[in-house]
């Protein structure tokens, strides 16, 4: 691998790292009770920041077969999450029993909520995994 490469899995991971601090901060610091749909941005999530760092660590751009697909979902379930909140009637069947997922914790700017910052580390975790993939010329 590459510097270059190796410096957007560098990335991703750093991005994997801040992405999981975040949620745990405001679940467990500020006591926002996850809905269905975070959790399972969270199972998407959490493991990229071990893949990422072992890769990183071992110059192993061969993850990205693994991460990749963990990123794509969560990019996937991150971005019917922000459907939702702006459509609560599509998430009825999904968020049927807890805390509803149209529910908005943060709302920052009028348009920055946690779906939000979600699917913005997928969609960069998954453009660094792409790029890390390619040859430099």
């Amino acid at each position: 691998m590459t510097q270059g490469q190796v410096g957007r899995l560098y990335l991703a991971w750093l991005v994997a790292i801040v992405a999981t601090l975040g949620s745990l901060y405001f679940s467990e610091i500020r006591h926002f009770v996850p809905c269905v749909l975070c959790w399972y941005q969270r199972i998407l999530m959490y493991p990229l920041v071990l893949l990422l760092g072992i890769a990183t660590f071992r110059k192993d751009a061969g993850v990205v077969k693994y991460a990749l697909p963990l990123s794509i979902l969560g990019v996937l379930v991150a971005g019917y999450h922000v459907l939702i909140e702006q459509f609560p009637s599509l998430g009825s069947s999904v968020c049927s029993s807890g805390v509803p997922c149209s529910l908005k914790y943060i709302n920052w700017l009028g348009f920055i909520t946690i779906p939000t910052l979600s699917l913005a580390a997928f969609v960069i975790i998954c453009v660094l995994l792409i790029t890390a993939t390619r040859r430099s010329n």
